[in-house]
C-alpha cells in the first residue's frame, strides 16, 4: 500500500482505507530493509507504539499532518536518537528535538529516523560517509546527491512522504534533481535552525523534500513556524513579497555560453526543452547576465567561508582530525590559514557582487536554471571527489551567499533516463510565488500568477479566538492553522470590552510607550478572511498590529472611542493572563 501524497495518506485515513497503525508499521518495516543506505537509525518499535498510542487520542481535522512519516537528516535532532552529523566519534544525545521536528510532530507527523549525509553537511555528492555511500533512487549505481542524500531517497523510495534536509551550498536541491523529487530551500531564516548541527551558521536554511509542490504547500507554514530563541530566525508572515512587471511572467535564463553541462548532452537538450515548456505554458523568457552568480559562488569554498565551516566544530575537528572523511579533512583542515583579513576582503567582493546580482533579480519574475549540470556514478565520484563535487555546485553554490530563495523540481518525467532538474529562484520572501510557478510548469498549465501575496492571511488574535477559547471555533470552521505564540510591541493598551456573548478584549495603539500583550498567529485561508470580517463587532476591526520584533501583521484592533469606560487590563499581559485572574 503506497501513497504519493500527503493528501492522498489523510483521505486514506479518513476512510478507513488503512490506519497510522498499520501504515506506519509498514513504512517502518519497509525503512528497516532499505538497500540504499539511506538510514543512520531508526526509531524503536516501543517508540512507534508510543507515536500510534498518541495519533489514537488525537482528532484528525485538528492535526494537518495526521500519522504521516518523515525522515530527518542526522544533522537535525530528534529526542530519543543520537546526533552523529555523519560521524560515529561526534555523537550526541540530545535533550530535545529541534524546532522544526517538534513543530511537524506537533502537527501529527511521524519520524521514522535519522538519514545518511554526507559528513557534517559538506558536500553535494552523497558518498561521503561512514555509513555508505548513498545509491541513487533510479540507478544505484549513481550518486544521490548530498548532502542531504538519506533525505531524498528516503523519500523518492516511498519509505516517507516528505522528508528535512539541510542546505548551505545545495544540499536541498541537488539530491532533488538526482531523485526526481521536489526540494524547498527557504530564505535563510524561515525555517528555524534551532537543534540544527551548524555547517555555515550564517548560511544554513533547514529544507524540504516532498513527492509534489502541493505537500510543499502543505508542509511549509507547518515547518516554516517563526522561532524566537534562533538568533537567525526571520518572520517573514507579513512581508511575502510579489512584483510581477507585466501581464505574463518573466523568467530569466542564463545566456548560453554561460550555462555549464560538462560533457552531458543529455541534460544540455533537457534543458532546452525546458526552456521551451516555459515559453509555452505563457512566460516571457529573458537572458539574463549570470557571470556575478557565478563569481559569487566561487567564494563558499574557494573562499573565507570554509572557515565558518571549521568554526561550527572547531574543538571536535582539532582534537578528532583522523575520525573524519579524507574529503572533510581536506576541506576544513585547508581554512585553519585563513584569517580575519581574509573574511572582510570577502565580504566586501561579496556586497559588491548582490548588488549586481540584485539588480538582474529585480528585473525578472524568477531566474531559471538546470539544478545541476550532470550527473557521476559513484565510482566517478570517489576517484575525483573535489573537482567533480565543485560541478555539481554551479548553480547553486551562489545561493545562500546572495539570500535568495530557491525550489528545485522534476524537468521531465525522465522515464528510462537518470532524472533532470531545474531550479526557479528570486528574492527572499518570495517562496510562494515560486510554488506557483513550479506548480504550473510541473501539472503544464499555463502560468496564471495574480499579483497578490499567499493562499493564506497571518491574523494576530489576543481575545476569545484563542486557542481553547470560547471563539476559536470560528477559525477552525474556516480551516486555520496555529503557526506560534507571540507578543504584541510595547505600544497597545489592554481592555476588557463591555456587551453580549463572549467576553472580548481591545487593543488600543498608544502614541508613546504602552505594553506589550501576548497574542496567537494563525494562517487564515484568504478566501475565508472576508466573511469572518463580516461577523467583527464594533468597536472592534482588522487592522495592522506590531510585533515585539518591529514586523506587522493583520490583527484585531480597536477604535480608542470603543475602550472608553472600558476596564484597562494591560497589567495582565493578555487575555489569558487576565481570565486567570478572575
Amino acid at each position: 500500500m503506497e501513497f504519493n501524497s500527503i493528501r492522498e495518506l489523510l483521505a486514506a485515513y479518513k476512510s478507513g482505507e488503512t490506519t497510522p497503525d498499520v501504515f506506519l508499521r509498514q513504512q517502518w518495516n519497509k525503512a528497516k530493509f532499505d538497500s540504499h543506505n539511506c538510514w543512520i537509525s531508526l526509531i524503536s518499535e516501543a517508540q512507534l507504539d508510543g507515536y500510534v498510542r498518541a495519533l489514537a487520542q488525537s482528532d484528525i481535522t485538528q492535526k494537518p499532518l495526521f500519522g504521516v512519516p518523515f525522515a530527518i537528516k542526522d544533522n537535525i535532532d530528534l529526542m530519543g536518537l543520537s546526533t552523529t552529523a555523519g560521524c560515529k566519534e561526534f555523537a550526541y544525545s540530545p535533550g530535545d528535538s529541534a524546532f522544526v521536528v517538534k513543530a511537524l510532530i506537533d502537527a501529527g507527523a511521524v519520524p521514522l529516523g535519522k538519514t545518511n549525509l554526507d559528513q557534517f553537511a559538506t558536500g553535494l555528492v552523497g558518498t561521503r560517509s561512514p555509513w555508505g555511500a548513498c545509491k541513487n533512487s533510479i540507478d544505484p549505481r549513481f550518486i544521490s546527491g548530498g548532502s542531504s542524500s538519506g533525505s531524498a531517497v528516503s523519500v523518492a523510495t516511498n519509505q516517507v512522504l516528505f522528508s528535512l534536509g539541510t542546505d548551505t551550498a545545495g544540499s536541498g536541491r541537488v539530491p532533488a534533481a538526482l531523485n526526481q523529487l521536489v526540494g524547498m530551500k527557504a530564505s535563510i531564516g524561515r525555517l528555524s535552525c534551532q537543534g540544527v548541527v551548524p555547517a555555515c551558521r550564517t548560511l544554513d536554511c533547514v529544507t524540504i523534500f516532498a513527492h509534489s509542490v502541493d505537500d510543499i504547500e502543505t508542509l511549509l507554514p507547518i515547518a516554516g513556524q517563526y522561532d524566537p530563541s534562533d538568533a537567525y530566525a526571520r518572520d517573514f508572515s507579513s512581508s511575502e513579497t510579489s512584483t510581477y512587471l507585466g501581464e505574463k511572467p518573466r523568467i530569466g535564463v542564463p545566456a548560453n555560453a554561460q550555462l555549464a553541462f560538462f560533457g552531458n548532452e543529455d541534460f544540455a537538450n533537457r534543458f532546452e526543452r525546458s526552456k521551451a515548456q516555459v515559453e509555452a505554458l505563457g512566460a516571457e523568457l529573458i537572458e539574463v547576465d549570470f557571470a556575478p552568480f557565478l563569481e559569487a559562488a566561487k567564494l563558499l569554498y574557494h573562499g573565507p567561508w570554509v572557515a565558518e565551516r571549521y568554526a561550527a566544530i572547531q574543538s571536535f575537528f582539532d582534537d578528532h582530525e583522523t575520525s573524519c572523511v579524507p574529503e572533510i579533512q581536506a576541506i576544513l583542515g585547508g581554512a585553519r590559514h585563513l584569517t580575519a583579513v581574509d573574511a572582510f576582503t570577502a565580504q566586501y567582493e561579496l556586497r559588491a557582487l548582490k548588488k549586481k546580482c540584485d539588480a538582474i533579480i529585480c528585473s525578472v519574475d524568477a531566474i531559471l536554471t538546470p539544478t545541476v549540470g550532470t550527473t557521476y556514478t559513484i565510482e566517478e565520484m570517489q576517484s575525483d571527489p573535489i573537482a567533480l563535487n565543485t560541478n555539481l555546485g554551479y548553480y547553486t553554490n551562489f545561493m545562500n551567499l546572495l539570500d535568495y530563495a530557491a525550489i528545485a523540481f522534476p524537468a521531465d518525467s525522465g522515464v528510462a533516463r537518470l532524472p533532470f532538474g531545474v531550479t526557479l529562484f528570486s528574492d527572499k520572501g518570495t517562496e510562494h510565488k515560486l510554488m506557483g510557478l513550479a506548480s504550473a510548469y510541473v501539472e503544464q498549465s499555463p502560468f496564471i500568477v495574480p499579483d497578490t501575496a499567499p493562499n493564506t492571511i497571518t491574523l494576530a488574535v489576543c481575545g476569545a479566538h484563542m486557542e481553547g477559547l470560547p471563539l476559536n471555533h470560528q477559525l477552525l470552521e474556516r480551516g486555520a492553522t496555529l503557526v506560534s505564540q507571540r507578543k504584541s510591541a510595547k505600544a497597545y493598551r489592554f481592555y476588557a470590552l463591555a456587551g453580549e456573548g463572549p467576553k472580548r478584549p481591545g487593543m488600543v495603539r498608544q502614541i508613546g510607550e504602552g505594553e506589550s500583550i501576548e497574542m496567537e498567529l494563525w494562517e487564515v485561508p484568504t478566501q475565508r478572511i472576508g466573511d469572518f470580517l463580516l461577523g467583527i463587532p464594533n468597536p472592534l476591526g482588522l487592522g495592522k498590529v506590531e510585533l515585539d520584533d518591529g514586523s506587522w501583521v493583520t490583527g484585531f484592533i480597536c477604535e480608542q472611542a470603543g475602550a472608553e469606560g472600558a476596564k484597562d487590563i494591560s497589567e495582565f499581559g493578555g487575555w489569558r493572563g487576565y481570565l486567570s485572574a478572575q
